[in-house]
Order: C-alpha cells, then structure tokens, then sequence
C-alpha cells in the first residue's frame, strides 16, 4: 500500500500550474456518445476517475487515446448500452452516460453509481427529470434500464440544484423532440461548459450559467472539440494550503471568475490575493482570523473545499464554524485530524473548530478524495512527520499533487507503508 510521508512547517513557495477540471471532463466525455465520429477534449489531466470513465466509454465500444494532455473519443463505434456494476461502482460520474445513450440510442442499462464514501446520494433527480422527458424506468438487480422510441421536451423544475441530474438531463433534451424548460439547474462551471459544448456540437441552449435552461431539441448532432476548463477545486485547494503554511504561492492557468466565494473566504480571514486573467497569488504572513463557513451550490462556498477549510481553520485561534448543507454526512477526515491533535467538535452538520492549537504529525488515514487533500495539509502544518495512508482516494482528483508540492517547497515523497 503506498502513501506519502510529509515533513511539517515549510511555507509553501512558488508558482505552480493547475490541471484541467476533473468535473469537467468526467461530464464532456459522456456527452459525445450524442455524436458519432471522433471527439478531441484537450487539457484533460491523469487522474484516475478520469482513466474509469476511458474504461467505460470503451467498454460500450467507443475507441479512446489520451496523450499528452489531449483526449480523442471515436464513439461511431458503440456496440454496447449497458454499463457495468463493475465499472460504475468506481465512481458516481459514471451515471451520466444514462441520459447521452437513452437519447441517441432509445435505451440504456447502467448499474447504481459508487464513489467516494460520504453518505448516500441518491440519483432520483436524474431519473424523475429522464421520466418527464418521457423515459420508461424500471430499476432491477441493481441496475436503471431506461426506454424511449423518442424524448419529448417538457418543463422539469429540479427540487435541488444537483449537478449529476442537470448534467444529465441536459444531455438527453438536446436530442429530444420539442423544448424543454429547465428550473433551478445547476449553475456550477463544469455544467456551462457541458452546455457550451453541446452548442458546439449543435445544440440549442439558452441561459447557462443561471438556473434555467432553455434547450430546443436537434434531429442531431456532430463531433467537436473543447480545451477544459481549470480545475477550480484543485486551484483552491493550493491555495488553501499556501495559506495554511504561510506562505506565498501563485497558481496559474487558473480562473479568478470560477473562485470569487472562495477568493472572498480567504480575504476574510487575512489573506492577501492578486489575480490576473489566469493567475491567483495568495500572500499569507499571519495566522488566520476564525470564520463562520457554510457549502452551498455554486456560486455558494463548495462543499468539495469544506475539508480542506476545516484543516486550514485549525490554525486560526479561536472558534470556527464549518457548516455542509450539501452533505451532511462529510466529516470523515475529522477523526483522523483528532489523532493530530485537533480539537473539532461535530454537532449534526457542523464542524466547530477549536483553533490556534499545534499539530502533530502521526499516521492518518484518508476516506474519501477531499478528505485526503485536508490530510495532507494538515500534514503540512503539522510538527513531525505525518504519513497519510489511502493516497488512491486523492489520485482520483489531483494530478501529481506531490511533485506539485514538492516544486512549492514542501518536504512530502511517497513511500511504501505496512499495514
């Protein structure tokens, strides 16, 4: 089992690029099973969820190439409408390729998603929206099997912003008969971009980026290409780190505009940020002032950053109140950094931190893809050595952290470790 052995107190230092958004891609890839012929998705990064969803597009028959950043998805070949429970199981983006298949083929057998292991997330939102659009449903032995000779557009209000059924039934409207009406969508990046993409393949939609879409219907669609958009997780995650170590760190190819909850955040509790068109430097000489974080869907505070919050928050001195309205089930990392020495009280759905007291490096465990970063920063501020064991989880969503941490100064290297 590998992990990564990190030596604590080292400000973070330098400049350091972010990867493409991992969320971004694992929608865009899905949505060219809408177009046969060959897809180009650059500035794709190596992750592994990004590897599942390349095992699953060729699974149903699609051929794919990833080198050098740059993805080509030939999905003329697709032979296959049934994904596996072996291969969904991996990862919960894997459900978006129910709507792209029930819309171009008529039909679609996809197993339950897995994933990261924070609490159930149901996928009833994906499904009553691809029923509104006239979708026949049944789920047996643990699988959703979808029909319909034709979608027919309609009006779907979303009781939640989700992210996974936007995607979804966005992608099955574009091909089905008439219009479709779209309320309280997701506004996230990854989902305007999904959508920008589709219009470029010859789509028509309407409102992206505010919470009502408007798509009309095609008869068809053609292939296209994209540059993904910056990962906007990883970037602030960086930064949230530099911030911890107090250091100074400049990310680029990064997006300001993607960030200003977070960016705002930062401000709050004494950082100092300059941004240009695509970099964020963070400047951090202090400790932190405690704060009051609550997630919220974009443009709210992530949910995918309340990990990594709740560790920096470790060093301001005081009382901080992080609150996860979108999982409230989050908070596995939390016992994990009470073996360090945190002292973190969790009352329902809120973490109230205890700040200002030191850390101490020990063997940690990571659950879940977030989770690992918080570690890792916690391991990054913390006396000693801490080594964090369960490093797949964060392989899943950031391409080379430890060279990238190695490059800003950190002492972390990725070692064997027993049981």
């Amino acid at each position: 089992m590998e992990g990564f052995r990190i030596r604590g107190g080292q400000p973070l230092q330098g400049r350091v690029r972010i990867s493409g958004a991992k969320n971004a891609v694992l929608a865009l890839a899905p949505a060219t099973l809408l177009a046969p012929g060959v897809h180009r998705l650059r500035n794709v990064p190596r992750l592994t969820d990004v590897f599942t969803m390349v095992e699953l597009l060729e699974g149903l028959g699609c051929s794919c190439h990833l080198e050098e950043g740059e993805l080509h998805i030939d999905t003329s070949t697709v032979r296959s409408l049934r994904a596996p429970q072996e291969l969904v199981s991996r990862m919960r983006a894997s459900f978006y390729i129910l709507g792209p298949l029930l819309a171009r083929y008529g039909q679609a057998e996809v197993s339950l998603p897995g994933g990261c292991s924070f609490g159930p997330r149901p996928v009833d939102l994906h499904l009553q929206g691809l029923q509104r659009l006239g979708a026949q449903i049944e789920l047996q032995d643990g699988y959703v099997r979808a029909r319909a000779s034709r979608l027919r557009g309609t009006t779907i209000e979303l009781r939640f912003p989700s992210v996974g059924a936007t995607g979804n039934i966005l992608m099955a409207a574009v091909l089905a008969e008439g219009e479709t009406l779209l309320r309280n969508a997701a506004c996230e990046p990854e989902i305007v971009q999904l959508g920008e993409y589709l219009c470029a393949m010859g789509a028509s939609i309407e409102g992206l980026g505010s919470p009502t879409l408007h798509i009309r219907g095609v008869e068809q669609l053609r292939p296209a290409a994209v540059e993904v958009i910056p990962d906007r997780i990883e970037a602030a995650t960086f930064l949230i780190a530099a911030a911890a170590t107090q250091g100074e760190v400049t990310i680029t190819h990064a997006r300001a505009d993607h960030l200003q909850t977070v960016l705002e955040h930062l401000q709050q509790v004494g950082c100092r940020l300059t941004t240009t068109e695509s970099t964020i430097t963070v400047h951090m000489d202090t400790l932190p002032q405690p704060s009051t974080t609550v997630t919220a869907p974009y443009p709210g505070f992530p949910t995918d950053l309340q990990a990594q919050w709740t560790a920096f928050m470790l060093q301001a001195p005081g009382i901080s109140r992080i609150t996860d309205t979108i999982y409230p089930n989050r908070f596995k990392h939390i016992p994990e950094l009470q073996r360090m020495g945190a002292r973190i009280e969790l009352i329902g759905n809120t973490a109230i931190v205890y700040g200002g007291y030191p850390l101490i490096g020990t063997r940690v465990v990571s659950s879940d893809l977030r989770a690992s970063a918080a570690l890792l920063i916690a391991g990054l501020i913390a006396q000693g050595e801490t080594e964090v064991v369960g490093i797949h989880h964060i392989e899943r969503g950031y391409e080379a952290i430890e060279r990238k941490l190695q490059q800003l100064g950190a002492s972390i290297e990725r070692i064997c470790v027993g049981p």
